[in-house]
């Protein structure tokens, strides 16, 4: 898989992703999305919201307010337990999380038994055997039992809420900080990651608000209004894409991790006593969605929480093979009926849902999926990003999705020529209100193919002299390289067949 640096830069040369307040040396954790990533990232959030919501006769969007109520973070839990445990380095003056810095070692605990094992494959060939390997040579032994003891500690810790634990694991693995190199740490101390603002012409307490730090509780807090206008029954899903805030201190790896950021969630209202049934159903749902985007790179793979959260009987998180490793992508979380019950306590208003079939009133239970648009965005990049060889030139090329393609077809007169330009022109004119088009005449052919290629444009249209007779242009297919001759008129439905529209 490439380097995450080649991504970083394809994005900001191409027109994907800039760096927010360039000019003004930048602001940390934030960016800008450019004219390709915009295009990109608003044809995964229709992709999303079609198979979530019209492809689901019981599931309906909504969009709330960023500026919520500020009890709403009380009873969610936000204002008392949203935070990251902190730690500061007396020298560089520098702070982290302690937990990711725990991670950091452990995963230098990994690179050690990867290159024992690289090792022992030259020297062995055919002969080698991993799984003997891995449980008889003393060092990888040594450094795998180090990892599951620390990552049990490290999850004990974090359950428990003991910052204690966590500065004694940082102090026992003797862990530096990457600046001053330094062992000199504070203790860990906790953080709130809400953004807070004031509302009004006088800034005291009672005129505080928050930036959402999530877009689920817009959903529950509208629980009833949403099932009684749709006349939806039980299970029944609302949808959401939205933006959310979260005072990052340690934001870093691209767009990976960012103080403003895009979820796209799904909460799913079920009878108490089915949830698991359907927080199967949407796990194996969510996977096959992904598996469906069919890139070059990356694997998917559950990850099952041990340590759930105390609104939650069942969680796991779909993720990806990023550059930077395995990393959530999504999270699929059954949340009971802790958010409902507890918004019904707080307001005094009644959240309860009568079933007409079971004859009863009950507080209904919620499976939750939620996934980083930013995240999805990234994930789609680097498992797309291909660097092949063809014809001793070296190509890059983004293999994205065709159905998501920030372009979808280009019209390349051949020339730049008065005849062939009027002849693209006509052609673009009649594809631009179906497909995302791009037309484009300046340079050499072969380097506007280029170009095509690195924005991921699946298909390219030419128009060369035989066009203005024989009325058929090139077809030139982004992946294969492929070209071949199609009359202009059977041009719109070809190019809907192959994008799978």
């Amino acid at each position: 898989m490439v380097e995450l640096k080649k991504i970083i830069s394809h994005c900001k040369e191409y027109g994907f992703i800039f760096p927010s307040s360039e000019i003004y040396d930048g602001l940390a954790a934030t960016y800008d999305y450019g004219p390709f990533g915009v295009e990109l990232k608003n044809n995964i959030k229709q992709s999303w919201w079609r198979s979530m919501v019209r492809e689901n006769e019981n599931i309906v969007g909504i969009d709330s307010a960023i500026f919520m109520h500020p009890s709403i973070w009380k009873a969610s839990g936000h204002i008392d337990a949203f935070n990251d445990p902190l730690i500061d380095n007396k020298e560089s003056k520098k702070r982290y999380r302690a937990d990711v810095l725990i991670e950091d070692e452990l995963e230098k605990y990994q690179q050690k038994i990867n290159k024992e094992i690289l090792k022992a494959k030259k020297r062995f060939g055919t002969a080698f055997n991993l799984s003997t390997f891995q449980t008889t040579h003393p060092r990888v032994v040594k450094y795998s039992n180090k990892i599951t003891s620390i990552s049990k500690r490290l999850s004990d810790s974090l359950e428990q809420d003991s910052l204690d634990e966590l500065k004694n694991i940082i102090e026992e693995l003797e862990i530096r900080c990457p600046v001053s190199g330094t062992t000199n740490w504070t203790d860990v101390r906790k953080f709130n990651l809400m953004f807070e603002t004031k509302v009004g012409a006088l800034a005291n307490e009672s005129s505080k608000l928050f930036l959402r730090p999530e877009t689920a509780q817009g959903i529950f807090v509208n629980f009833l209004n949403v099932q009684k206008s749709a006349r939806k029954k039980i299970p029944f899903g609302v949808a959401q894409i939205g933006k959310a805030f979260r005072n990052e201190i340690v934001a870093r790896q691209f767009i990976f991790r960012m103080k403003e950021f895009e979820q796209m969630e799904m909460q799913f209202f079920v009878r108490p006593g089915e949830e698991i049934k359907w927080y199967n159903f949407w796990k194996e749902s969510r996977m096959d969605w992904h598996k469906s985007l069919n890139l070059n790179f990356g694997n998917y793979r559950f990850h099952d929480h041990q340590n759930l959260a105390h609104y939650a009987n069942a969680a796991c998180d779909i993720e990806f093979e990023f550059p930077i490793g395995f990393k959530e992508l999504e999270g699929i979380h059954s949340r009971t009926n802790y958010d409902l019950s507890q918004h019904q306590n707080f307001s005094k208003k009644r959240l309860s849902y009568f079933d007409p079939d079971q004859k009863e009133s009950y507080i209904p239970y919620v499976v939750e999926t939620s996934v980083g648009l930013d995240r999805l965005f990234l994930s789609i990049l680097c498992g797309s990003f291909v660097e092949e060889t063809v014809n001793n030139e070296q190509r890059i090329v983004l293999k994205i999705p065709p159905k998501l393609a920030p372009v979808s077809v280009a019209v390349l007169p051949l020339l730049k020529k008065e005849e062939l330009t009027d002849k693209a022109r006509d052609i673009f004119t009649n594809l631009k209100s179906t497909f995302s088009c791009h037309f484009e005449e300046k340079d050499s052919i072969g380097k506007r193919y280029r170009r095509q290629d690195a924005i991921g444009t699946p298909f390219c249209i030419t128009v060369d002299h035989d066009t203005i007779t024989d009325n058929q242009v090139t077809l030139r297919d982004r992946n294969t390289m492929q070209q071949e001759r199609i009359p202009i008129i059977k041009l719109n439905k070809i190019i809907k067949e192959r994008l799978d529209i």
